[in-house]
Formats: structure tokens, sequence, C-alpha cells
């Protein structure tokens, strides 16, 4: 028996059986991830679906409107109607059984009539155990998969279902199509096998001996003599054309090298010009998963306000090139505090500053970062107030304001001109906040979510219940400093018993609590208010249902 065949008959089986394995195992892997792909997709929908109907009813139950049955109605056909705006192919169905006894809607039409015993039942079972989950079912004997969910609000056991067929039809065609692959490359790998055979059977000492040479010296330009033109001078001069390609492999891999470390150098420039626009944590993230540059995403953020009280009169008093100047120092002071505390600068708009806490990396506490900051900042633009007298200037008096809460947060606008920023209610009432610091006298308001977060880290004083512009709900304002002194300490708990009795209508006690404020705090403008507000209050008392909060007729 030859050697050439001795090869063939060790080698092929070997062959044969990897081959099969790899096949079966590529088929088996390719049906588990897109199987679990596509039940994840189910899931996601339903999940989407879950959310949807979660928000309709907290609208309800967040204005007192869960007892309206003509409100309730509405909800339903809101929720069927997303239900039917998800369906992507003929072939899904989206239903709710509601109370275990009959089908409160469906994606087309569908009656538990429709149903046989067994598949009814199933139903039953499913809606008896509130079950959440992945489940196959039968419906109209048609097999079907689907994701499962309960719905308490309605009595809903809502299902997200695709038939079976549809579902493992790319599973089973890429089967198939393994299967033909790997036959083929059997029959390839066996026809290259016999010929690979003939060669490797040949005489290579010589071939052997330029290989050592050549992985000793990393030289690839060693070469074969060929002193013979039959099989020996044949090989020879294959494996001299094998080193000529390996050299010149080896040289673009080193030319690819050069250019990746060029790359890697001009990447630097882009992120380093483009983070005097863009928070160096959005390009990051942009460069790390670049898909994502258009994707929104809602998370607790901390907005932060700030703005510069009658700017319009102190720019009359510069010459543009030093209102220019001023600016600049007084923004650096802003932005270098805010980017130290996690925060990103959003935009601003003419010598207001809009700057968020939490996006696109969310720390411990982005509530608390604000805070620092906007304390910071009052106390940084104290010297710079100071500074701004000493060469007769105006002074910039600014008010900030933060709230916390939800928002939508990611690149809006068009793809040939894009923001990242944030949108939402929150945000709106942060900008609220830092417009009633002019009319309270403070330079900083922060909302009743905020002051949860950074309590007692830092002491907080009420300033008001305040119905701002375009709301209808009454907010709590609080301020807070750094430190306080003393006299500050007093003052507002003085004020906190003061407001306590304000808000239960005992306003004489009120006016005398904050009289006592006043003789601790002379310049308090808050005190100052509420006592006016107290005396006015006891000559036209308020009616039994008065609240106590103040409504903003302006911005």
């Amino acid at each position: 028996m030859s050697v050439r065949l001795k090869i063939i008959l060790i080698v092929l089986p070997l062959l044969l059986v990897s081959m099969v394995l790899l096949g079966t195992s590529s088929a088996l892997s390719a049906r588990s991830g897109i199987t679990a792909l596509a039940i994840e997709f189910l899931g996601f929908k339903a999940e989407e679906l879950e959310t949807y109907s979660n928000n309709q009813w907290n609208l309800l139950v967040n204005n007192n409107l869960q007892d309206r049955e003509d409100l309730q109605r509405v909800t339903r056909q809101s929720i069927g109607s997303h239900a039917i705006e998800m369906i992507r192919s003929i072939t899904e169905l989206t239903f709710a059984v509601e109370g275990g006894e009959y089908i409160a809607f469906a994606s087309r039409p569908l009656d538990a009539g429709d149903l046989t015993g067994p598949e009814w039942e199933a139903l039953q079972q499913l809606y008896r155990n509130r079950y959440r989950g992945w489940t196959e079912l039968s419906v109209r004997g048609t097999p079907r998969v689907g994701y499962s969910f309960f719905f308490e609000p309605f009595d809903w056991l809502l299902v997200v279902t695709e038939s079976t067929e549809t579902f493992y039809q790319t599973i089973n065609e890429i089967v198939r199509r393994t299967v033909v692959i790997t036959a083929l490359v059997l029959l390839i790998s066996t026809v290259l096998l016999i010929l690979a055979a003939g060669f490797i059977t040949r005489p290579l000492g010589r071939v052997v001996e330029a290989m050592d040479r050549t992985i000793s010296n990393g030289d690839l330009e060693s070469r074969v003599e060929v002193e013979f033109h039959d099989e020996i001078g044949r090989l020879a001069h294959t494996f001299n054309i094998m080193m000529e390609q390996l050299e010149g492999s080896y040289r673009q891999v080193k030319e690819y090298a050069l250019n990746a470390v060029l790359a890697r150098k001009d990447e630097q420039k882009v992120r380093h010009i483009f983070q005097k626009y863009v928070p160096k944590d959005v390009i990051d993230s942009f460069f790390a998963n670049p898909e994502s540059m258009l994707v929104g995403d809602t998370r607790e953020v901390a907005i932060l306000f700030t703005d510069i009280r009658k700017f319009t009169t102190i720019s009359e008093a510069y010459a543009p090139d030093r209102l220019v100047a001023a600016l600049n120092r007084y923004f650096t002071i802003l932005v270098d505090i805010i980017l130290d505390h996690n925060g990103i600068v959003d935009k601003y708009i003419g010598d207001a500053v809009m700057a968020f806490f939490g996006a696109p990396v969310q720390h411990e506490n982005d509530a608390l970062d604000a805070v620092e900051s906007a304390t910071l900042i009052v106390d940084a633009l104290e010297q710079f107030n100071r500074e701004q007298t000493e060469n007769n200037l105006p002074a910039f008096m600014t008010g900030l304001g933060i709230n916390l809460g939800e928002v939508t947060v990611g690149n809006i606008g068009s793809e040939r001109k894009m923001d990242y920023t944030v949108i939402g209610d929150t945000v709106n009432l942060a900008s609220r906040l830092e417009g009633l610091t002019k009319f309270y006298g403070q330079p900083l308001i922060i909302s009743e979510a905020v002051v949860r977060k950074v309590e007692p880290r830092f002491v907080c004083r009420q300033i008001d219940a305040v119905v701002v512009k375009g709301k209808t709900v009454p907010e709590k304002i609080f301020t807070t400093r750094r430190q306080l002194s003393p006299a500050e300490v007093e003052g507002w708990k003085l004020h906190q018993d003061g407001l306590d009795l304000y808000f239960s209508q005992d306003f004489v006690a009120a006016e005398s609590m904050f009289s006592r404020v006043l003789a601790v705090l002379p310049d308090d403008p808050v005190a100052s208010m509420f006592r006016d507000r107290s005396v006015a209050l006891q000559k036209n008392p308020p009616a039994k249902d008065w609240s106590g909060a103040f409504t903003m007729e302006t911005k």
C-alpha cells in the first residue's frame, strides 16, 4: 500500500467526521441563535405592549380618572389599536383574554367560539396562572408560539403570537443550507486531500531546511534553488512562490499597522476638536457604538439652568470686545465647575446655560453633582463680581434652577445637523425654577425631587409652594447653600416654623414668626414677602380650600 493511500485512508475519515460535526454544530448554533433572537423579539414586542398599557393606565391613575368607565373604554380601545399597529406580518396574532371568559380584543377577527375545547382550556389555564413568558399554543387549529403577560387593571391576559411555521421558516432554511454547504465542503476537501497527499509524499528536505532558516532568522527573502525539472523542482518552485506571497503579505501587514497608527492619531485629533462642542462621554459612546447615534433613551436626569438677570441692560455698559471677554470668563467658571462634577453643558442660550447630569453616563448621585456644581458656581460668581466691581463694571447677578426627573435624552435633529440634548417636562420645570430666582431674590432654587436626593448632605430651606406658568399642580421650591452662618441656621429654622403656621392659615402667628426671621436676617426677601402676605391675608382671609400655593402668571 502506497504512502499516498495511507495518508488518504488516515486523514479522510478524520476530515469527514470533523466536517460533519462542524456542520451539525453550525446548524444547531444557527437554529439556537435565531430561535433565541426571535423569542427575544416576541418578548420585546410583548414588553412594548405592556409598557404602553401601563402608561395608558397610569394616565388615568395620575389624573384620578381610573373610575371613569368611558375613559376606561377609550383606554382599552387605545391598547387594542396599539397592539394592531405593532403587527408586522399577516401571520402574527395579538389578543387579550378577559376574565378567562372571552376575547377582549384581537389583531384580527377572533372569538372564543372559534377555538376548540382544548385550545380554549389552554388559554384559560394561562389566564388562571397569570402566566408571563414564552408559551406554545394552538389557535383555530394553527400551532403558534408567543409571549404572554397579565395586565391587572383590566383583568387581561395579553398574548403576542406568531405561527409556528412562520416562526421556524428561516431556521429550517438555514439548516437545509448548512447541510448542503457541509456536503459541498466535504466533497471539495476530499478532492483537495487526494491532491495534496501526492505532493507531501515527495522529498521535502530542502524545503524544510529553507523553512527552518526562515523561522530562525525571520528572513522572508529566503528561496530554494531549483536544480531539477521534476516533482522536487516543482515543489521548490511552489515553495518560492509561497515565500514571495508571505513577503508581500508581510509588507501589507506593516502598511496596515502604519495606517492603523495614523488613523488612531486622526481619531484623537477629531476627538480633541469635537470635545469643544460635544461632551467627551458622548463622543466615547458614539465611537464605541455608532449605531446608537439616532436612538433616544428615557432616564432620570438632573437639569441645571443658569441665566444672567438684566443682561440686556448690563451689555449696554460694555464695549463689544470687553463684553465678549467678560462672558468668556463667566462661562469658563460655569463650564469648568459643571464638567468637573460629571455634568454635560447642553447649550448656550444667549447669556443662559443649560446643563444636565446623568447622561450619557449615569453616576451614583447626579442630583448631588448638580447641586454641588450650582453652589460652587454661586460662590465662584461672588469672587467674579467682586472683580467686576473693582474694575467699575456691572456685576453678573445670576439665577440657577435645578430639577430632577425623567427626560428623553439622545441625538435630536436631522442627519445634517443634530444636537445631543434632553427634552421633557422636567426640563421645562427646571427653566421655570431658574426664572423664580429673580422673584424670590435667591441665587439658587431647586425642586423637591432634588431635595430628596441631596439631604442631609445639603441643608435645604423651603421657599414657597408655587404653581408655575403652564402647570396646575403646586411645586414645593427650595434653596440651599454650601455653608450656613449661625444666623442663617437660626433664621432658616424659624422660617420653616413660619411656613407651617402660614399654610395652616394661622396668619397672626405666621406674621410674628416671619418678623422673628427678619430680626435674625434683616435683609431676607423671602421672610419679608411672607410677612406681608400674612398681614394681607389677615385682612382678607382665603377660602376654606386654600392650599397656600402661589400662582405665577409669568415665566
